[in-house]
């Protein structure tokens, strides 16, 4: 049979199929030979197991994407949540966003809590991110405000809240899904707590899925890329990038770059461009610090 993996505790994993019947499974030592560990999300080939017996995991088909912390698999979409306060990181936004660009995950930026700045901070992203390929939906889960149409953008793909602490995304996932997580959140501080393994879950209600995770903000960008892969992340960039005078061009300090250009003239954000500076230079320090 074939089915997708839900819900991981310890050695055992529930796998759902597609009429919705669930499945109790464990993984055989192969496997971990091969370096591979099921994740939640993964799209697998199992045998049932007959009476009260696991079945096991037989294949685990290839994965569209990964992140490691939390360990999910296969996301299609990443809900890259901030609010008016804690102030938004927008430095992280824009990892996530190139993450999502690397991995063809596609990204909404979601701002939440608008009822404490009027909608202010959704039309800086629609400013600011105009022309980076990413959806601005304001919501307010207390309200309800917002809510249907971030809904109908999540659509049927397999979604992952992902953001700095305090800016609500477990209020977000609870009243996106009608379902009563403060358990779950409370089992997610003491795993924090205790520097346990994040337990992740897929939730599937109401044509919905989306991840129930121990939390998820990017701190660094994941691999090691050349600094001039870096531009490629950023759309906006794309349509001038061929008309830079040096080629490639990190649109940094060369002479003849339209991107700077644009930069100058307000047809890219300068907020969004001074970010993109500042991660160009972690990745130029993390590749000349590679083989030491």
């Amino acid at each position: 049979m074939e089915g997708i993996l839900i819900r991981g505790i310890g050695s055992f994993y529930t796998a759902v199929d597609a009429e919705g019947g669930a499945f109790t499974l464990r993984c055989p030592k192969k496997f971990r030979f091969q370096g591979m560990t099921p994740m939640v999300g993964d799209r697998v080939r199992f045998t049932p197991g007959q009476g009260e017996e696991e079945g096991w995991v037989d294949e685990i088909f290839p994965r569209r994407s990964v992140f490691v912390r939390p360990p999910v698999a296969n996301t299609e979409a990443l809900l890259i949540t901030l609010c008016p306060e804690p102030a938004p990181d927008f430095l992280l936004a824009d990892r996530l966003l190139v993450e999502c660009r690397r991995q063809g995950i596609r990204a909404i930026l979601v701002a939440t809590k608008e009822d404490l700045d009027g909608g202010e901070l959704a039309r800086t992203l629609r400013r600011d991110y105009a022309k980076a390929d990413a959806a601005v939906i304001s919501v307010c889960a207390g309200t309800g405000a917002g809510l249907d149409e971030l809904r109908d953008a999540m659509g049927g793909d397999i979604c992952c809240l992902a953001g700095q602490s305090g800016v609500g995304k477990s209020t977000l996932l609870a009243a996106l899904t009608g379902l009563d997580l403060e358990v779950g959140e409370i089992s997610r501080k003491i795993a924090r707590g205790k520097n346990t393994t994040r337990r992740a879950e897929l939730l599937m209600t109401g044509g919905l899925r989306v991840f129930d995770t121990a939390g998820f903000s990017l701190l660094v960008l994941s691999g090691l890329e050349e600094p001039e892969s870096l531009p490629a992340y950023y759309p906006e960039f794309w349509p001038m990038a061929e008309g830079c005078r040096f080629q490639p061009c990190l649109h940094a300090t060369e002479p003849g770059c339209l991107v700077r250009r644009a930069v100058e003239t307000g047809d890219i954000s300068r907020a969004r461009h001074d970010r993109y500076l500042t991660l160009l230079g972690e990745m130029r320090e993390a590749w000349e610090r590679r083989y030491h």
